[in-house]
């Protein structure tokens, strides 16, 4: 055992100073372990296009030449699809980059073009290109084994020169600012702000959407009690709405009391949209009206009908825009009682605006306020923001922007000064599922939405799942690499049916059960007590080791926590990349980390996790060996951290 111990982290050593690009190198002796495993691909792997399963080789397009290419020539996607394969050992993340030339649509938006990935269809729009260019495919997740990634023609039409695969890197979620847009936001809200900062990439926190209106029989808590009887946990987020103050109807339903109660009495975290409301023929409509909510709709102006013109909010005498002024009014109203009582709230107004890729202000996205398109949607947007912050002085919130990932999706952001959170809506179990079933929850981490989303801003805003169906599968969030900073399950329409998104059809109830009782996950109870005055220069935690029965049938296993103000967060020695594993890939990571510091960077918790020899000390190659050693078995995790002197005698 010492031998091939000594030998594979040699060979972990050799990697670590040689490898470029990749955040993990496999080495020889991991590969070995994988019994009647296929050949492992080394990465970064390139391949050049007229090598790929279908192709043909191309030197020009018929009459058009695209000088450059590498090889012999390259292939040109206009038949079957164009395929290889590549086998890894573990689950993992890959980046898909590819040398590509567009030369259709030289006036238009470009083509789509479509990668599958063990079937899983992955789409990016490629815009005119008459030279070889390195364009991102994105990254996906390949299984242990072998795997298939496809060209697919859909749209077609793309040169392909070559094509590489490389491992991913890891996200670096420090980047993310704990600074708000509001300048002039109050204590209580930079606290929070400040708190979630500090869990963002190391947990997800749970929420739940209520149900609006009459609630289940006027239980306003069906959802949390649902969750926990089933879990034993309730969830750290409320969500709301405040759909019901608007200038038509009024309806208090109470969603501001129970908003305060959520925050003051329990010390939950709150989050609301605002399913505003327009009167359909608004033409006929007198300023001041009241209307039964039949006559009245959120939707856009082509699936309702509506007369009302989301343009002419923008111009400041249109009737659009006093109704949109005694609406923000309404709103405002509900804040303030909020603001009053010092409770801060994540607010997602105007959601989902590109819904249904409303592209061309042709009246197609889903809501009102965004079927004029994405200029008009922008300074809607700011107009809100400036009316709450500056004409009512409201500054308890946490602005939170819902975006898509179409290919123009950027085009509207309304821009980093008036966003706090970046935000996408799962909804994958009907349509768009990507995990190759029919039908049942989709435990997906869809982790190339994360990814656009955490890109949209280079990484500066922390990223949520502000609605969902399924919750996703805690092993997906953490190989993915999609460390969502919460998740919040829209209402469940109640025992007596209706959207109910807390049943068996979306969500695996195992797998809720196992991400709830979980320590990456934060539920009410793990809230610190200073939430609400946290300042995130909190003494370090304190480190204790107690036994935990892991959830799903697994045996009991003991883990060391560290516990600041009320929130645990595993550490588990050996795992450097944070991916729940201990593997050679963290052995290489801590090489890497020493040999390179500059380039692989061990976040904090990897810095914790991979201090197993003499903790406290730093990392050192003994952290490496003794890596190699939990992996092989030969040291038990439960008898970490470890002595040098401990580490000394497994390896004479």
């Amino acid at each position: 055992m010492k031998c091939k111990i000594k030998k594979a982290v040699s060979l972990v050593m050799a990697g670590a100073l040689t490898a470029v690009g990749m955040t993990s190198v496999l080495s020889v002796s991991a590969l070995e372990r994988i019994e009647d495993a296929p050949i492992m691909t080394s990465f970064p792997y390139t391949i050049e296009g007229e090598d790929l399963d279908g192709a043909e080789l191309w030197t020009s397009i018929y009459q058009d030449e695209i000088p450059g290419y590498s090889g012999e020539g390259f292939t040109y996607l206009t038949g079957g699809a164009l395929s290889f394969t590549v086998a890894v050992p573990s689950d993992g993340m890959y980046q898909i980059s590819a040398k590509v030339a567009q030369i259709l649509d030289k006036e238009g938006n470009g083509r789509m073009e479509t990668i599958a990935v063990n079937g899983s269809e992955y789409s990016k729009n490629v815009p005119y290109l008459n030279e070889w260019t390195d364009f991102d495919f994105g990254i996906v997740r390949l299984k242990a084994g072998i795997n298939k990634i496809e060209f697919l023609n859909k749209y077609g039409y793309l040169a392909i020169d070559t094509v590489t695969v490389s491992g991913a890197e890891k996200k670096d979620y420090s980047l993310a600012t704990d600074e708000l847009c509001d300048p002039d936001a109050t204590p209580e809200t930079k606290s929070l702000m400040k708190y979630l900062k500090s869990v963002y990439g190391k947990h997800t926190i749970a929420g739940q959407q209520e149900i609006y209106g009459g609630g289940h029989n006027n239980n306003y808590e069906w959802e949390n009690e649902y969750l926990e009887k089933l879990t034993g946990k309730v969830p750290a987020i409320r969500g709301l709405d405040f759909m019901n103050y608007n200038p038509l109807y009024g309806w208090d339903d109470g969603s501001t009391e129970r908003a305060i109660a959520w925050v003051k009495e329990r010390n939950g975290i709150l989050t609301a949209s605002w399913h505003i409301n327009v009167p359909i023929d608004f033409d006929n409509y007198e300023l001041g009206d009241e209307l039964d909510w039949k006559k009245c709709t959120y939707q856009n102006y082509q699936a309702s009908g509506s007369t009302f013109n989301t343009a002419k909010v923008l111009e400041e005498d249109s009737k659009e825009r006093a109704y949109f002024e005694e609406a923000m009014k309404m709103l405002a109203e509900q804040l303030q009682k909020l603001q009053d009582e010092n409770v801060p709230i994540i607010l997602r107004p105007l959601h989902e605006a590109q819904g249904n890729e409303g592209n061309y202000g042709d009246g197609t996205s889903w809501f009102w306020w965004g079927d004029r398109g994405a200029e008009v949607y922008k300074e809607l947007w700011k107009l809100l923001y400036t009316t709450l912050t500056e004409k009512y002085e409201l500054h308890n919130i946490i602005w939170e922007f819902n975006s898509y990932d179409y290919g123009n999706s950027h085009t509207w952001y309304p821009g980093d000064e008036y966003v706090d959170i970046v935000a996408y809506d799962k909804y994958n179990v009907e349509y768009n599922r990507g995990d190759g079933n029919s039908s049942g929850p989709n435990l997906l981490a869809i982790s190339s939405k994360f990814d656009y989303l955490f890109n949209l801003t280079k990484g500066k805003k922390m990223v949520a799942m502000a609605e969902n169906d399924t919750v996703p599968a805690m092993d997906n969030m953490l190989i993915e690499d999609a460390n969502w900073l919460y998740f919040c399950p829209w209402y469940d329409g109640g025992e007596d049916g209706g959207t109910a998104f807390l049943g068996e059809a979306y969500q695996d109830h195992e797998e809720l059960k196992k991400m709830y009782q979980s320590e990456y996950c934060i539920t009410l109870d793990e809230l610190p007590e200073n939430l609400y005055s946290f300042t995130g220069n909190e003494e370090p935690p304190k480190t204790t080791t107690t036994t935990t029965k892991v959830p799903s049938g697994s045996t009991t296993t003991t883990t060391t926590t560290t516990t600041t103000g009320g929130t645990s967060a595993s550490v588990k020695f050996g795992d450097a990349d944070e991916d729940g594993k201990v593997n050679i890939n963290d052995a290489v990571l801590v090489m890497q980390s020493i040999a390179n510091p500059d380039k692989y960077k061990l976040t904090a918790q990897g810095k914790i996790n991979a201090d197993v020899v003499d903790n406290g000390g730093g990392i050192t190659n003994s952290d490496a060996l003794a890596i190699q050693y939990i992996e092989s078995k030969t040291i038990k995790e439960s008898d970490l951290p470890m002595t040098s002197e401990e580490l000394d005698k497994l390896d004479k």
